[in-house]
Parts: C-alpha cells; sequence; structure tokens
C-alpha cells in the first residue's frame, strides 16, 4: 500500500510540476500570475510567498487532483498591460508548451533513474544499450488461473510470482513450461511469493494425455493451468540518459498510435450512435478505451505493479509524465496544444479571437475530452474489477 500512495503522491506532484511551468514562463513573460493552486477548490489557505520569479499567491485546497495555475487575462483578446492576451504570440506560446517542457524534463529525468535503478522490460524489442545492460531481476507471475486447474486446487491467483517447482527454481517463462512438462502428472510443490510474503503449497499436474487431449478443443489446457507473465528488470550504468531518451522516444510513438486508435474509435462510435446504430456504438465506445487508460485504470496499475517493487512504481510514473507532455502537445482543444493552435491559426488569419469563440472551441473539446474520459473509466472498471 506503501508504494501506491507514492505512485499517487508523485503522479499529483506531475500535475503540480506542468502548472508550474506556466506560472514560471508567465512571470518571465510579464505576464500577471493572480494565483498557483496545490489542488483544487475549496481553498484551505493561500498567501503571498516567494521572491523575484517565484513570488506569487499561493492556495493550498482540499481536493489533491493536481494544481493549477490563473493568469490574469486569459483570453487572447484581453490587452491590458500583464494580461495573457496582451503578450506576443511567441511569448503565449512558449507560456503554453511549458507544462509540457517541464513534464518531458521531469519523464527523461526519472527514465535515467530508473534505467540505473532496474528498468522494467514492457515492450518487445524495448530500448536499451545491449554492451551496457544486465539483468538485474527476472520473475515468472501469475495474471490468468483456469477454471478447475491444478493451479486452481492448489490456491494460485493471479499476481502471485512463481519462485520454484519441486525445488527448481523458476525466473523464466520457458523455465515454467519445462518443468510442468517435465514432472506431468506427479504432485509437486510450489513456492511463491505474494506482497512481500513467501507461501508454499502443492499441486497434481494434468497429464499428457490431457494437455494433448485439450488442444484439439476450443479450451486448451497446460499441465498446471496459468497463463504467465514475464518481468525483466535491466539495469544500465553510463548509458542511463541515453536508454531514457530512447525509452521517451519509443513510448512516444507507441502512445501516439493508441490515442490516434482511439479517437477514431470514438469518431466511429459517435457516427454509429447518430445513424441509430446502437450496438456498434456501444462497441466502438469500449473499443476507444482499450488502448489508454484513465485515474482509475492508472491506480489499478499502481496496485498491482506495487508487488513489483518501487522501479515499477516510478517507472509507470515516469511514462505518466511523458504522457501528460505527449497530449498537451497534441492540437487538442482545451488542452495546452489546442490552445496554442487556435491561437496561432487566428493570428495566422488576422482576426480576433473573441471571448466566445475561444471558449466554445475549448469548451466543446473539454465536452469531448470528459466524454472519452467517461468511456475509458467504464472500460476500466470493467477490465480491473
Amino acid at each position: 500500500m506503501a508504494l501506491v500512495i507514492l505512485g499517487i503522491v508523485l503522479f499529483i506532484l506531475l500535475v503540480v510540476v506542468h502548472e508550474y511551468g506556466h506560472f514560471l514562463v508567465a512571470k518571465r513573460n510579464g505576464v500577471e500570475v493572480e494565483e498557483f493552486g496545490i489542488g483544487f477548490p475549496p481553498k484551505i489557505y493561500g498567501r503571498k510567498m516567494g521572491k523575484g520569479i517565484f513570488e506569487g499567491y499561493y492556495s493550498f485546497n482540499l481536493l489533491p487532483l493536481g494544481g493549477f495555475v490563473k493568469l490574469k487575462g486569459e483570453h487572447d483578446f484581453d490587452t491590458e498591460k500583464g494580461t495573457f492576451g496582451s503578450v506576443s504570440l511567441s511569448a503565449k506560446m512558449r507560456i503554453m508548451f511549458a507544462g509540457v517542457l517541464m513534464n518531458l524534463v521531469v519523464a527523461i529525468l526519472m527514465f535515467t533513474v530508473v534505467a540505473w535503478l532496474g528498468m522494467p522490460q514492457v515492450v518487445q524489442n524495448q530500448f536499451t544499450i545491449k554492451s551496457d545492460t544486465k539483468t538485474s531481476r527476472s520473475q515468472v507471475i501469475v495474471n490468468f488461473v483456469d477454471n478447475g486447474s491444478p493451479a486452481q486446487k492448489a490456491g494460485l491467483k493471479n499476481g502471485d510470482v512463481i519462485v520454484s517447482l519441486d525445488n527448481q527454481s523458476i525466473k523464466l517463462q520457458q523455465e515454467l513450461r519445462n518443468a510442468t512438462k517435465n514432472h506431468s502428472n506427479q504432485v509437486v510443490s510450489i513456492v511463491y511469493t505474494n506482497g512481500g510474503k513467501t507461501y508454499s503449497t502443492k499441486a497434481k499436474l494434468l497429464t499428457d494425455k490431457e494437455v494433448a487431449a485439450s488442444l484439439n478443443t476450443n479450451d486448451p489446457k497446460g499441465y498446471l493451468g496459468v497463463g504467465t507473465s514475464e518481468y525483466q528488470l535491466t539495469r544500465s550504468t553510463w548509458s542511463a540518459p541515453i536508454v531514457a531518451a530512447g525509452v521517451s522516444v519509443q513510448f512516444t510513438w507507441l502512445t501516439v498510435k493508441a490515442i490516434a486508435v482511439a479517437v477514431a474509435n470514438l469518431g466511429k462510435s459517435a457516427f454509429n450512435a447518430i445513424t441509430g446504430h446502437s450496438k456498434q456504438a456501444g462497441q466502438e465506445a469500449s473499443a476507444a478505451g482499450a488502448n489508454v487508460s484513465g485515474p482509475v485504470g492508472i491506480y489499478a496499475i499502481l496496485k498491482q505493479g506495487s508487488i513489483l517493487g518501487y522501479q515499477f512504481i516510478l517507472f509507470v510514473v515516469a511514462l505518466i509524465s511523458l504522457t501528460l507532455a505527449i497530449m498537451n502537445a497534441l492540437p487538442i482543444p482545451a488542452l495546452d496544444g489546442g490552445r496554442a493552435f487556435v491561437t496561432a491559426i487566428f493570428k495566422a488569419l488576422k482576426k480576433p479571437l473573441m471571448p466566445k469563440t475561444e471558449e466554445l472551441i475549448h469548451g466543446t473539446g473539454f465536452a469531448a475530452l470528459m466524454l472519452l474520459l467517461l468511456v475509458i473509466t467504464i472500460v476500466d472498471i470493467r477490465r480491473f474489477y
């Protein structure tokens, strides 16, 4: 539980860091900051503090959901000195993308630390420098238990880490496959861990004949009856910053692809709903949330990942920071990239961006984001609970 709390606190700090980037760059470009809030209202306490560029009114609020920055004259149409609307286009761009830069820097720094402490290998061909990479830990984790299987009868469940089978150390999935096959139709002792505690049990494995016969059915079985994943940590030394940069590029591409798929599926869902194809709309909506996770999914991942150690928690937080940078860099209305895109378009057209127009564009974008978040939350609840 301590690691879960650590992950949640770090996640909140990522949002605070993002908003503080806006704060500092706004101050540097002559925009007055009316308030920098940690958490969201209702306000618990607030006062003016800091010196120089750090000076401002800071508030501490009840809802621990991140933070916010309130700039003077946030509409592009505002012209009074000290307002956001009064500064140049380049200054506005620097202010709006400051949060993106902060999250990107934090992600790379955290990935560097994780690469040095132990980088979880979560995707195929994950970037690394082979000459400076050593496996520091490898373990096999149960992520599925077949009904009526020897594993279920022995009390194994999702999240268990298999340590040994019949006194043979198990660190790789292939070792587990070989061990169960070699001990078919035998009673074997299994040592496993969960939540930092070690347990032992016994299981009577299926016979070769039972496994072979099941392969020709819609319900193939294994000797033990578990689905597993292999969790590896690899450590780097001098190449840790390079690995961090490479992993950041790799996961940026994977994240952009996942977002594109989610948005495309959400668009199809909306079209099917409008045209009366409610069943297809539901399917597309579920698909929209299948490749991404919201707050519920993040909590579930942190909770499940806590059994893997602090390295995995730090890795997930670094990945969230990278995702925040990517999302806010994209031209999505209501987010930083969307605000920058709309501002630049109206500037290029030499047309004033009226407050009502600005609010309509970003209000619509925010509503769409909330709809996507709702869909993702429903999918996350079904997926994890």
